[in-house]
């Protein structure tokens, strides 16, 4: 089914979370007007239905299967900084009236006891299409693509001694409606699939990862895409004239055992002030971490972010351009709306080194006297909205990345990271490296393992030289957690220097 029109969407959604329930509009707005008889700012009534699978291979055996439908509800009244939140997991007329009333306690005066939707009001629908992860493939196609992939990774090199591979596919609807007046739904259908492989020389053992992920089904891994080569460095070996093509799902385990064997011979990371150069896509998450975070209104708000009181000054090399989007094709991070009924939009943060502006949901809007930009998500019905980012990345430049490579006379070329961590509150961060090379004379050398980045985010914006033509994105694996809460989310840049920037390691 394609939707034209969010009226179309939010039909279907409203079939399955409310008329499936027994509950139709007219409730929902007699609901709304109850929360309003308190005194609050706004309210909100958020319904999602989640249908999960996943399945998991290790050492050629399926472990695990398993299904799962979550669904439930949430009531939220604001009334300044106080928020209440009541939530069930049943959805009826009884629950819904009781969690209102709990919610209503967030207030003690008397409000106007209406509430009025507008059905009027619509909103782009980018994500036209509803997917059916989970039926798209048999049972029997899921567990025969897991069990392939273990087979390829054993062919491809003698020193694989161990392959484990996951397939999950989910299906999550929601429908939002607002005492603002505000009816939303969405959708986001995703389908994941990794695979971890682990190899032995000489008694010395290594791991190495490597995952894709869409809004989609799971078709997506049955695509043909081009065989990489086992000695494959990202934007540094050249793309074969003619290649040849193998399935997306194998591809991920050739990935996986690529990495495992770069582990397998990379030398201790030497430390020291040194010029880095971040290759396109998954890097970005350094600037999804350092400075991403920091420019969350949450955070500007309550004092603990390094960008406090800087809209408008330079925080950055005049060469970046930071974008915060919802609207990215493709997307980890996209989708129509919010998990508050804010459309999807693109907001730029810092527009060639100046702070332009910050990430609101509509509760720290209201209190910081902004509108809200799209970012209110919240992980699950039981949880507040708080702003997240959706896919942040540094806009292209217009230098080659070639040129860039050969700039560096001695440093690092960071292709991956593991994972890091960030103070928004003094800028300082530290990450770990999972595939780095070490360069020198504008040429890539030798892996490298150990290796970690560590700055202040506002010092690291301003080491920016160089930025390459060549934005790409992550290939929609990221999630990111904050407050307990864990939300997709979209990473991407091109190739960029930085001219100097601490560099540790396991010798000097």
């Amino acid at each position: 089914m394609s939707y034209e029109t969010s009226q179309e969407l939010i039909s279907q959604v409203e079939d399955h979370l409310l008329k499936a329930n027994n509950i139709d509009i007219s409730y929902i707005e007699k609901m709304l007007g109850r929360l309003n008889s308190a005194k609050i700012d706004f309210g909100d009534i958020y319904f999602q239905k989640r249908v999960s699978e996943s399945w998991s291979l290790d050492d050629r055996a399926v472990k695990n299967g398993s299904f799962s439908i979550d669904q439930g509800f949430g009531v939220r009244a604001v009334s300044g900084e106080k928020t209440a939140l009541a939530y069930s997991d049943e959805i009826n007329e009884r629950a819904l009236h009781q969690t209102v009333r709990a919610a209503r306690s967030v207030s003690k005066q008397a409000g106007s006891g209406e509430a009025k939707i507008d059905f009027t009001r619509g909103y782009p629908v980018l994500i036209k299409d509803s997917w059916d992860p989970i039926g798209s493939l048999s049972r029997d196609l899921k567990v025969s693509m897991l069990r392939e992939m273990d087979d390829f990774a054993r062919s491809l090199d003698s020193r694989v001694v161990q392959v484990m591979a996951g397939l999950t596919s989910s299906d999550r609807e929601f429908l939002v409606a607002n005492t603002d007046g505000t009816l939303a739904a969405d959708i986001a259908p995703r389908v994941h699939l990794s695979c971890s492989v682990i190899v032995e020389e000489n008694g010395v053992r290594e791991n190495g990862y490597s995952s894709s992920g869409r809004m989609s089904e799971l078709a997506y891994f049955m695509e043909d895409v081009p065989v990489i080569s086992m000695d494959y460095i990202a934007g540094i070996t050249p793309a074969q004239e003619s290649p040849a093509m193998e399935k997306r799902y194998l591809a991920i385990a050739r990935d996986a055992v690529r990495n495992a064997l770069v582990n397998l011979r990379a030398k201790p990371a030497a430390a020291g002030e040194l010029t880095v150069i971040l290759a396109g896509g998954w890097p970005a998450v350094l600037f999804h971490e350092a400075v991403g975070h920091g420019l969350e209104a949450d955070g500007v708000r309550k004092n603990t972010s390094v960008f406090r009181d800087k809209i408008g000054t330079e925080v950055a090399s005049p060469l970046c351009t930071v974008i915060d989007s919802g609207i990215v094709k493709n997307g980890t991070g996209s989708f129509n709306v919010d998990n508050e009924g804010t459309p999807a939009q693109e907001n730029v943060l810092i527009e060639n080194g100046i702070l332009r502006g910050y990430m609101y949901d509509k509760c720290n809007a209201m209190l910081m006297g902004a509108k809200p930009t799209g970012n209110g998500r919240r992980m699950d019905y039981d949880c507040c909205p708080i702003p997240r980012m959706t896919n942040t990345y540094l806009a292209p430049g217009n230098t080659d990345p070639a040129d860039i490579i050969r700039s560096a006379d001695h440093g690092i070329y960071a292709v991956n990271f593991a994972g890091g961590q960030v103070d928004p509150a003094t800028g300082k961060f530290t990450f770990s490296m999972s595939e780095a090379y070490v360069m020198e004379k504008g040429e890539v050398l030798y892996p490298i393992k150990g290796a970690t980045l560590t700055g202040n985010c506002i010092d690291a914006l301003k080491q920016v030289s160089m930025v390459g033509n060549d934005l790409s994105f992550d290939n929609g694996v990221g999630m990111c957690v904050k407050e307990g809460q864990s939300v997709r989310v979209g990473n991407g840049m091109p190739t960029v220097r930085l001219d100097k920037i601490t560099v540790g390691g396991t010798r000097s």
